[in-house]
């Protein structure tokens, strides 16, 4: 695991954007894995400076996301497909059909799991997956105590999850259930790229790093990833004890 701690949050997403640039840069046809949540908005917005700037092309990337809540449609404005089309899709040159995410209203979650594993099977797996954490160590949403093997499937979101996103959902009706990869399928991902900024994700940044290997954290599992890239602002690092052994970068070069 390579951890990196810049002064500031805006330096760590300039980084973790450039890190993304490159991998297209390098191969047109990446398979990306996007992540949705705060901490990804300013990432896009990146990206789609790079995109005008003439930087980047992705017209040959295939993107899938990591999750989308069940019981919503694509085209209700609180699902992750349209957060997706709003902050990155309807902005750049990618293809809509080389984008994907889990369909939340599917008649049959089982079966919806089934197909998006295969899909990500089919496109070569995903070269490059973007990660945020949640305050409860969470990737994806795969709650504590999450079988760190899991694949594509259900998960109920637990309390703190759901209050953390409930701004999303004015009206009281935030879902229970979403459709999320699994720890094992993220674990599949030839680079994970974890962003993570503000003292509100010092604790579980501390547990990914530092902590045990443990499904109560399941974001520790990235200990075992043979290519994971941590990038942190200083207060997410907040926590971490042994500042010796990472890069603390003051400049982003």
């Amino acid at each position: 695991m390579r951890v990196l701690i810049f002064d500031t949050a805006e330096k760590a997403v300039v980084h973790t954007a450039r890190l993304i640039v490159e991998q297209v840069q390098a191969r047109g046809d990446s398979v990306l894995g996007l992540a949705t949540g705060a901490t990804m908005v300013p990432i896009y917005a990146a990206l789609r400076a790079a995109y005008r700037a003439g930087q980047i092309s992705f017209a040959q990337v295939t993107t899938f996301n990591l999750d989308e809540y069940l019981g919503l449609s694509p085209a209700d404005p609180r699902s992750y497909r349209a957060t997706m089309q709003a902050e990155l899709f309807d902005h750049v040159d990618i293809d809509p059909a080389r984008t994907h995410l889990p369909i939340g209203d599917t008649p049959d979650p089982k079966a919806e799991a089934a197909r998006y594993e295969a899909a990500i099977a089919a496109a070569g797996g995903i070269d490059l997956q973007l990660l945020g954490i949640g305050r409860n160590g969470h990737i994806g949403f795969n709650e504590p105590i999450s079988s760190l093997t899991s694949r594509t499937r259900v998960k109920a979101l637990t309390p703190d999850t759901r209050a953390a996103n409930a701004h999303y959902f004015p009206d009281d009706d935030m879902p229970r259930f979403a459709l999320t990869m699994g720890v094992g399928t993220i674990m599949e991902a030839r680079h994970c790229l974890m962003l993570a900024t503000g003292p509100a994700k010092a604790d579980a940044v501390a547990a990914t790093i530092e902590g045990p290997l443990s499904a109560a954290c399941p974001a520790s599992v990235l200990q075992m990833h043979r290519r994971a890239t941590v990038v942190l602002d200083r207060s997410a690092a907040g926590r971490l004890k042994l500042w010796g052994h990472y890069a603390q970068v003051e400049e982003d070069r």
